[in-house]
C-alpha cells in the first residue's frame, strides 16, 4: 500500500491542476486529480466544489448543484459554494430567481474575487438567461448582377 503522508503537503497542487484541468476541458485528468487531493484530505471542500465545477462546466446543472449542496450542508457559510450554486441555479430555467439571490449575496462578500464572481454572474443572467429571444430574421438573398 502506498503512503499518501509524502504527498499531504502538495493537497493544494492537486485541487489547483484539477480546476487548470476543467478550464483546459479534460475531463479525465480533472477527476483524477480531485480524487488525489480528496484522498489526501477527506475533509476539506475543494475537491468537492472541484467536482460540481467540472459538472458546471459541462452544463449538468442538476449534478453541480448537487455537489454545491453537499458542501453547503456542511459548511453553510461557503462563499465559493454558495457563488458557483448559484451560477447553476441561475441557469436552470426553474431555478433562475433562488440562483439570483444566491449571487446577490456573493456580491456582498468580503473576498474580492467571489464579489467579483458573483457581479459578473448577475451580469451575465441579466443580459442572456432572462433575455426572451427576438425574432429571426431571414436575410433576402442577394440578387446576381446580368452582364
Amino acid at each position: 500500500m502506498m503512503n499518501w503522508k509524502h504527498y499531504k503537503d502538495d493537497f493544494f497542487l492537486f485541487v489547483e491542476a484539477g480546476y487548470i484541468a476543467v478550464n483546459q476541458a479534460d475531463e479525465d485528468a480533472a477527476m483524477k486529480l480531485f480524487r488525489a487531493a480528496e484522498m489526501l484530505n477527506p475533509e476539506h471542500s475543494l475537491p468537492k466544489i472541484g467536482f460540481g465545477y467540472l459538472h458546471l462546466h459541462k452544463l449538468e446543472l442538476k449534478q453541480a448543484c448537487k455537489c454545491f449542496d453537499e458542501v453547503l450542508a456542511e459548511q453553510p457559510d461557503n462563499e465559493m459554494a454558495k457563488a458557483f450554486l448559484g451560477i447553476a441555479m441561475s441557469m436552470t430555467p426553474t431555478q433562475v430567481s433562488e440562483g439570483e439571490k444566491l449571487l446577490e449575496q456573493s456580491t456582498k462578500s468580503k473576498d474580492p474575487l467571489i464579489k467579483r464572481l458573483g457581479a459578473s454572474a448577475l451580469d451575465f443572467v441579466e443580459k442572456f438567461v432572462k433575455k426572451t429571444p427576438g425574432p429571426v430574421v431571414a436575410e433576402k438573398p442577394k440578387k446576381k448582377k446580368s452582364r
